[in-house]
Order: C-alpha cells, then sequence, then structure tokens
C-alpha cells in the first residue's frame, strides 16, 4: 500500500479555483499564472522553482501574505514563469528570478564573481522590485 500522490504525478488541487476565490476580480494575472503552474506541478514544485517556502506559495495564492514582501514575489513569479528579464551589468542578461537569487547569495572573497556581484548589487536599478 502506497500513500500520497506518486513521484512526478501532478497536483490533484486546483490552485486555480482557490486564488480565484480568496482575490476575487482583482487578482493580478502574475498570480493567476502562479495557480496555474501550482495546479500543474505542486505548490511545493512552485515553491521550489521560485526559491520560497511552500507556505509563502500557499498565502499568496490564498490573498494572506501580509507580513512579507508581495513585490519581491512578483518580480520571482515574472521571471520565472513570465520570461521578464532584467540586464545583469556582471552576468548579462538574466531571469528577474535569477536577479532575485543571485543578491541572496553571501559575498564570498573567495570568489571573484560573488565579489562583483556583491559590489554591483548594491547599487544596481534592479535592486527593488518593480512597483
Amino acid at each position: 500500500m502506497t500513500c500520497g500522490p506518486k513521484k512526478g504525478a501532478t497536483s490533484q488541487k486546483d490552485f486555480v479555483a482557490s486564488a480565484e476565490a480568496a482575490w476575487g476580480v482583482d487578482m493580478p494575472d502574475w498570480v493567476l499564472v502562479m495557480a496555474e503552474e501550482a495546479t500543474r506541478t505542486s505548490g511545493a514544485a512552485l515553491a521550489k522553482r521560485l526559491g520560497y517556502s511552500s507556505s509563502v506559495v500557499s498565502q499568496v495564492l490564498n490573498h494572506r501574505y501580509s507580513l512579507g514582501d508581495l513585490d519581491r514575489v512578483e518580480a520571482a513569479v515574472r521571471g520565472a514563469l513570465m520570461g521578464v528579464t532584467v540586464v545583469c551589468p556582471v552576468l548579462g542578461e538574466i531571469g528577474r528570478d535569477h536577479c532575485l537569487m543571485e543578491r541572496r547569495e553571501p559575498h564570498r572573497a573567495t570568489s571573484a564573481m560573488r565579489a562583483q556581484l556583491f559590489h554591483a548589487c548594491k547599487t544596481c536599478s534592479h535592486r527593488r522590485a518593480p512597483r
């Protein structure tokens, strides 16, 4: 007897319906894309892809994410799922989600690229998610 979904199986939950119920007619396009991806794969898979926890994904989809930076989640979704790119002074054209993940990495004196990114990110115009 096996418990839970099979490895690689898609989600059984309809995240789109949950998001529509929570957000109503004011649901942003990026939340719909997020809900569609979570329904297609799973909330946990989406969370991993975005670099967030499953609870953050759930809270955003259920319109209950009040303590975190919603603009930052939006930027990650637009980069990872909607193809939004930025031009990084060190790495060139990269996805917005990649930009956010690189900024989370700590400075390491042993890596020339990490040092360049650390200094470039301090003054980069993409430092904050667009409003």
